[in-house]
């Protein structure tokens, strides 16, 4: 009975448990907007990590609220995964934060080119050359 009770709560952990967390592109994507200084943190991953030792913190501090109650309830063997959920969680919000706030500063100096070409102010080399200037600015590759 033990054994068997054993068993099922390790599977309900091993399914349950974790975030998905980024994939290696997106991993690399965000390290490079990191390095660069363009980076949103608006989770911040260490606190997700430490909150993952307190009954189900870092899984409702990563926005996973149905993986924070069922660690809750299995705490304090949740705290054998919690924290690398409340990691990978931030690390995950902060990479979708990061994705829109490049592509409206993207889309907003774009809108501004255009403006500047429609207005006469450039022609349409220095619109070329300014349009790929500001493709390399918000591009991660």
């Amino acid at each position: 009975m033990r054994v068997r009770f054993a068993i099922a709560t390790l599977a309900l952990a091993l399914t349950t448990g974790c975030a998905t967390g980024l994939n290696s592109v997106q991993k690399a994507e965000l390290d490079h907007y990191e390095a660069r200084g363009m980076a949103v943190q608006e989770k911040n991953p260490g606190l997700g990590a430490g909150l993952g030792l307190l009954p189900g913190g870092g899984s409702f501090y990563g926005r996973e609220y149905g993986f924070g109650v069922v660690n809750l309830l299995l705490w304090p063997l949740s705290i054998l995964w919690d924290p690398v959920s409340g990691y990978e969680a931030s690390r995950s919000i902060n990479y979708q934060a990061t994705r829109t706030h490049i592509e409206r500063q993207r889309k907003k100096a774009l809108d501004e080119l255009d403006a500047k070409l429609a207005g006469n102010e450039i022609d349409l080399k220095e619109y070329t050359l300014q349009r790929r200037q500001v493709e390399e600015r918000y591009t991660a590759y």
